[in-house]
C-alpha cells in the first residue's frame, strides 16, 4: 500500500496536492512519501517479530540521504555494495556498524575505509576477494568479520538482468563448494567468519524462490552454527512491488479483492518463517524497492502532442536520462495524469465544453509516452491506452521511488532531477535541480 491517491479528481500524496509540489520545484520532479517509507518498514518488521532479525535497506534502491535518515531513524541498518554508499550513511549520521559491505568487486580503497569505519560484516563474492580482504586486514593489524554469499543456483523468477541466484550468474559462492572455502577462511589470521549471506534476486512476486534458496541452504548454515560459532544468516532481499495498478495498489481493498497481486509482505513473512525459525540465528535482510519503490512517483509534465500515420507521442520533459528502468528492462510504469480527464459534460459545465474534472467517462487513446533524449529507445510506454492529454498536461509516473533516480544521468547533458519529500501535508525540497553551469563543473583542461 501507499500514500497516493486522487482526492477531488487531484492526485495528492499524503495531504499534499502534487501540481503544488510541481509548481514549486519544477519538472521533471521524483516526489517521495515519508509515511509510505515508514509503514512498509513498519509491517515488515513487525511481522518478523518473532525472530532475532535486522532489517539493512538497501542503499542501493534509492541513496538520498533524507531516505536514508528516516530509515536510520527507525532502527534500520544497511546493505552497501560501494564506498560511496558506506560514505553515505555516514553523511546520513547511522552508524557503520550496522552495514553489511556486498559486491563483486570491492576495491583496496573501500576495503580499507569499511575496515576503519567497522562495518558490520564484508559479503565475500569469490575466494579471490577472500584472499584479499584477508592480506589488506592483516597489514592493517585488523580481523575481517565475513560471510560468504552462497549462491544456491534457484530461478528467481524475475527479468534476467536482475537475477543473482543461479550458477551462471556473476554473483556469489557455488554452495557445493561453500563449506571448504568456510574451512579455508577459519585458517586465515585476519579473517572472522561471522555469517551466511544469499541474494537470489530482485522483484520477486511469489514465495517458492524465496523457500526453495532457504531451505537449500539450511543445511550448511546449521554446520557452520556447530562449527564456527556464525552469528547470523542473511536471506537478502528482492521482494517485489506492484508496477500495474500502482495507484490502485495504495488501498488495502484491493490486496483483499485481486485474485493475483504481488507477494504482500504477510505472506512472504509466512512462508520463510518457519525454515529459517529452525535454525536458531539472527536473520538480516536486505529490502531495498520493497521499502521505497511505491512511495515514489517522477511528475513531469507533457511538451508536445505529436502523430504520425502509424503513431500518436507524448513528448514529456523527462527523459531515460530521469528514469531508465524502461529503456533498459522493458519495466512497466503505470503513467497516471495528476488532474483526471474527463469527457466534456454539459450539466457540468455552462459552455458545454467541461473541464478538467467534468463528470463523465474518459476518452482514452492508444500512445507512446516518450522523452526528448535522442534515443529511440526513450520511452515510458508504447501502445498504451491513456485518456487524451494535450500540452501542459502534469503526469505521475507511478512506482518510481527505488532504481530511479540513483540510476539517472547526464546524457545529452541534460541535468539532473530535483527530488522532494512529503510529511503529511509537508513538501521539502532534499535535492537541488542540477544546473547548467554545474553539468562542466568538475572538467578540467588539459594542461599539455
Amino acid at each position: 500500500m501507499h500514500s497516493f491517491h486522487y482526492c477531488d479528481g487531484r492526485l495528492f500524496c499524503e495531504d499534499v496536492d502534487v501540481t503544488v509540489a510541481a509548481e514549486r520545484f519544477g519538472t521533471p520532479l521524483y516526489l517521495y512519501s515519508v509515511s509510505t517509507i515508514l509503514d512498509h518498514y513498519q509491517r515488515l518488521d513487525d511481522a518478523l517479530s518473532s525472530l532475532d532479525h535486522s532489517i539493512c535497506y538497501a542503499v542501493k534502491a534509492n541513496t538520498n540521504r533524507a531516505i536514508l535518515r528516516l530509515l536510520r531513524d527507525a532502527g534500520a541498518g544497511f546493505d552497501i555494495v560501494s564506498g560511496g554508499e558506506l560514505f553515505r550513511v555516514i553523511n546520513a549520521g547511522a552508524d557503520p556498524a550496522k552495514c553489511t559491505f556486498a559486491g563483486v568487486g570491492k576495491s583496496h580503497q573501500e576495503i580499507e575505509y569499511a575496515l576503519e569505519q567497522g562495518v558490520y560484516s564484508f559479503n565475500i563474492e569469490s575466494e579471490a576477494e577472500l584472499d584479499y580482504i584477508n592480506e589488506i586486514a592483516s597489514a592493517k593489524n585488523q580481523r575481517a568479520p565475513i560471510a560468504l554469499r552462497v549462491n544456491p543456483d534457484v530461478e528467481a523468477q524475475t527479468h534476467q538482468y536482475i537475477s543473482t541466484g543461479k550458477s551462471e550468474n556473476k554473483f556469489g559462492i557455488a554452495l557445493e563448494w561453500a563449506a571448504k572455502v568456510y574451512e579455508r577462511a577459519s585458517k586465515m589470521p585476519a579473517i572472522s567468519i561471522r555469517g551466511v549471506q544469499m541474494h537470489i534476486g530482485s522483484q520477486i512476486t511469489e514465495a517458492a524462490p524465496f523457500v526453495a534458496a532457504i531451505e537449500k541452504i539450511a543445511p550448511l548454515v546449521s554446520e557452520l552454527k556447530i562449527k564456527y560459532a556464525i552469528e547470523f544468516f542473511s536471506i537478502g532481499g528482492g521482494l517485489g512491488i506492484a508496477y500495474e495498478s500502482s495507484i490502485a495498489s495504495g488501498s488495502g481493498d484491493w490486496w483483499t479483492s485481486q485474485r493475483s497481486h504481488p507477494l504482500t509482505i504477510q505472506q512472504y513473512v509466512d512462508a520463510i518463517l518457519p525454515p529459517l525459525t529452525r535454525l536458531g540465528l539472527r536473520i538480516l535482510l536486505e529490502p531495498g524497492r520493497l521499502l521505497v519503490g511505491n512511495a515514489g512517483i517522477l511528475l513531469t509534465r507533457v511538451r508536445y502532442i505529436k502523430e504520425t500515420a502509424q503513431k500518436k507521442f507524448v513528448i514529456i520533459d523527462a527523459g531515460m536520462n530521469d528514469l531508465i528502468r524502461p529503456a533498459l528492462y522493458g519495466s512497466y510504469h503505470e503513467i497516471v495524469p495528476v488532474e483526471k480527464i474527463t469527457e466534456p459534460s454539459p450539466q457540468s459545465s455552462p459552455s458545454g465544453r467541461g473541464g478538467r474534472e467534468a463528470a463523465g467517462e474518459s476518452k482514452t487513446n492508444k500512445i507512446d509516452v516518450v522523452g526528448p533524449v535522442c534515443e529511440s529507445g526513450d520511452f515510458f510506454a508504447q501502445d498504451r491506452e491513456m485518456p487524451e492529454l494535450r500540452a501542459g498536461d502534469l503526469l505521475a509516473v507511478m512506482s518510481a521511488g527505488a532504481y530511479g533516480f540513483v540510476m539517472a544521468s547526464n546524457y545529452n547533458s541534460r541535468p539532473l532531477p530535483a527530488e522532494a519529500l512529503v510529511r503529511g501535508d509537508k513538501v521539502a525540497l532534499i535535492r537541488k535541480r542540477q544546473t547548467l553551469a554545474e553539468l562542466t563543473r568538475d572538467e578540467v583542461d588539459a594542461s599539455f
